[in-house]
């Protein structure tokens, strides 16, 4: 005899085995359709989270780069007055 929620018996009710929906051909084709772009969508979201940390690698790098060359600047940083003949080259 089945039981409703409050475990009173109920009667004249069937109980329906969790056997799952029919199968339809085209909800088949549809739902392997759906499995293979999920796989598609997975193996892309990897491939970008290996992108990003790698660019993040490479602006870690360039980061310490730009720190360094600034700790090797003059403290006062480039000189304000230059003159365009210190800059040719010596052939000239």
């Amino acid at each position: 005899m089945a039981m409703n929620v409050i475990g009173k018996p109920v009667k004249d009710q069937k109980i329906r085995s969790n056997t799952g929906m029919p199968q339809d051909p085209l909800t088949e084709e549809r739902l392997m359709a759906l499995e293979i772009k999920s796989s598609y969508a997975e193996d892309l979201l990897e491939q970008l989270n290996q992108l990003v940390y790698q660019q993040q690698q490479s602006i870690d790098a360039l980061m310490a780069e730009v720190n360094q060359l600034r700790r090797q600047m003059p403290e006062g940083g480039p000189s304000a007055e230059r003159n365009l003949r210190d800059e040719l080259p010596p052939h000239y």
